[in-house]
């Protein structure tokens, strides 16, 4: 069957594979890192600079696909990512590390706003929420296959990553540019104090006061609190798995390819399952508790593998957390301030990617088990978070 143009399922399929990308270096980083003799800080650091950079530009591309269409800000800014990757590929020192992190972080943020925004725009509204929650399993199944991509190129050469995700960044982004359609929402384009007034990211968070509600409020607490420590565990994790066990970055890819596999089945079967229930709330609020358990194990094991097992459990779990709650937010956050709320939404998970990865990087350094310790203690405000708005949706 012809393809049609503007197809979700196209746009979901070669954002499958620039995500996969995105993820090719993760697994040969600590490689990286020990290589050029660098402080153990520097895995969470690298990333918190990147995140920081992520979110203050965030606003800005949400502004710009708008004005010239998701397509093209997604070609924008795949390119200048695929950039950045090449500069983060030739750094030598800490300075340049972070500096390469940064320029990348500029247009990371692009594209995965455009990522949401397309989604939005070419969506009936009826089908919106599912939409999203299929955005959100294809960007954590299809990362866990980029670890594993990554992982075993990763074993020729850790370099080789680098080149193959730069490249493929930069066709995925072609690809996207010639089969999606344009969806840009506005002829006019404002002066260039406007246009820097309105990419404020801080007053795009203030905006928020328009719709947030009690339940909004749970919601976004529980998201934030759930990411912070998904990034202090899954970033420690990579380094853990390097520094602790001494396994190569094809293990480590090997290890995440098996959790993407099962996240994918709990995620078409679990997942769904949940979604179709009149009450989602009730069930957010046990995977989140499921997440602190797994998280608990995680701090009190110390053989390979339990360790791992363990890791799947929670890899699992919290891989079905993020549609749901994306989809709770789509379905509360309906109505003229839909593009306030998903951004908003995006500004969170930024927020708890800096504050995670970078103290995750620091507490290392204190103790290999402290970023999991920490980990915990977010998830389990995350999981009464939950609960709070599981209770005043009831209410």
């Amino acid at each position: 069957m012809k393809r049609k143009e503007g197809s979700l399922g196209y746009f979901f399929a070669v954002m499958f594979v620039f995500n996969m990308a995105a993820n090719f270096v993760h697994p040969v980083t600590p490689t990286i890192i020990q290589d050029r003799q660098l402080n153990d800080y520097m895995f969470g650091l690298a990333l918190a600079a990147m995140m920081a950079f992520n979110f203050l530009f965030s606003p800005f591309w949400g502004k710009m696909a708008g004005i010239l269409s998701s397509k093209t800000v997604m070609l924008i800014c795949g390119f200048g990512y695929a950039l950045g990757q090449v500069l983060f590929g030739l750094a030598q020192t800490e300075i340049q590390f972070l500096l390469a992190r940064m320029f990348a972080g500029i247009f990371i943020g692009g594209c995965y706003v455009v990522f949401l925004t397309y989604t939005v725009n070419c969506s009936p509204e009826e089908k919106r929420g599912r939409n999203l929650a299929v955005n959100a399993t294809v960007n954590s199944v299809s990362a866990s296959f980029g670890y594993f991509v990554g992982g075993l190129v990763g074993e020729i050469n850790v370099y080789y990553s680098v080149w193959l995700q730069a490249a493929t960044l930069a066709c995925m982004s072609v690809l996207l540019f010639i089969g999606c359609r344009d969806d840009k929402q506005t002829a006019v384009r404002p002066d260039g104090k406007t246009l820097l007034r309105q990419s404020n990211p801080f007053a795009a968070i203030w905006q928020c006061r328009r719709f947030m509600t009690r339940t909004l409020v749970f919601l976004f607490l529980a998201y934030g609190l759930g990411n912070l420590g998904y990034i202090a565990f899954e970033q420690c994790f990579n380094y853990y798995l390097r520094d602790q066990f001494r396994l190569t970055s094809g293990y480590n890819g090997i290890i995440k390819a098996a959790l993407g596999v099962i996240s994918l089945i709990s995620n078409g079967t679990l997942c769904m399952w949940i979604l179709r229930q009149k009450k989602v709330s009730p069930y957010i609020a046990g995977v989140m508790g499921v997440c602190t358990a797994a998280m608990l194990g995680v701090i009190v094991f110390e053989n390979p593998v339990p360790f791992v097992l363990v890791n799947v459990l929670f890899f699992a779990f919290y891989f079905i957390s993020v549609p749901l709650m994306q989809n709770r937010a789509a379905v509360l956050g309906s109505g003229p301030q839909s593009n306030l709320v998903m951004g908003a939404f995006n500004a969170v998970k930024s927020f708890g990617s800096i504050f995670g990865s970078a103290l995750a990087g620091f507490i290392y350094e204190m103790g290999p088990k402290l970023p999991f310790v920490f980990g915990f203690a977010a998830f389990a405000l995350a999981a009464v978070m939950a609960l709070m708005m599981w209770r005043t949706e009831e209410k």
